[in-house]
């Protein structure tokens, strides 16, 4: 029998995924998930867990820690700004203690609103580079449901956190925007060089995966070559360093 030659030869496409393999293969087999985000955008699964895990680890930071001690870390953590305060009449300073106590609780408990304009804001930043710099012909919709994706490993550093104030560790030094040992730059202390810290924190574990997912991401919605994505990523994120070591040298 003669073949027909209208027959397509095209391989079927492969099954939609549902969101429980699309969050567990961002971990395991993250080339499908991305792929999978080219004819479904949607990002309310990962974004769901990363705010209930954030609120969590905030949770129990306010019922382990407290924020009156969280902000004196804090404040320790910057020697100038420390001297000032110290130098302030008592007065003064019971009132601005408590008003940063109370800011720093309602925006930490405002943790996924300011995640979710992040993730827009750099969802942005990535499109514009990648269409004008690249030829990419991204939707944002599509990068931004990517970027979120690769955001869930700060859901694993969140559990780490919840772990280990639970498990009782020491809170005298607790800096609840450095909390965890994944980073070079917890182990420089409060009176160690600002600038210093300022560069090395960013170089945390999980935030480098994020970065390295969101890099293999652009390559699986996109025809931008390997290189190309990681160079744009990692471009851009030594950007966001430098411009920490240029604040950290200035308030220092």
């Amino acid at each position: 029998m003669a073949t027909n030659p209208t027959a397509s030869t095209q391989p079927p496409e492969p099954a939609p995924l549902s969101e429980a393999q699309r969050l567990a293969y961002t971990f395991f087999a993250p080339s499908r998930i991305f792929t999978d985000l080219r004819s479904n955008a949607s990002w309310w699964a990962p974004f769901l867990i990363i705010a209930v895990v954030s609120l969590l680890f905030i949770y129990v930071v306010d019922q382990k820690v407290g924020f009156r001690k969280v902000v004196d870390n804090l404040i320790q953590s910057q020697p100038a700004q420390a001297e000032r305060i110290e130098q302030m009449p008592a007065d003064q300073r019971q009132k601005m203690m408590q008003q940063q106590v109370m800011w720093t609780k309602i925006l930490s408990y405002a943790t996924p609103i300011f995640a979710l304009a992040i993730y827009a804001i750099a969802a942005g930043i990535l499109l514009a580079t990648l269409n004008f710099g690249a030829g990419a012909e991204l939707k944002f919709k599509t990068l931004f449901a990517l970027y979120i994706y690769a955001s869930l490993p700060s859901v694993l550093k969140a559990m780490v956190g919840i772990i280990s104030l639970l498990a009782g560790v020491s809170v005298d030094a607790f800096n609840i925007q450095n909390p965890v040992a994944t980073n070079p730059g917890y182990f420089i202390d409060a009176n160690g060089s600002a600038v210093l810290r300022a560069l090395l924190t960013p170089l945390d574990v999980f935030s480098l995966w994020t970065l390295i997912l969101t890099a293999i991401g652009i390559t699986c919605i996109s025809k931008v070559k390997s290189g190309t994505a990681f160079a744009i990523v990692f471009g851009w994120f030594g950007v966001v360093v430098l411009a920490r070591v240029a604040i950290a040298a200035i308030f220092s």
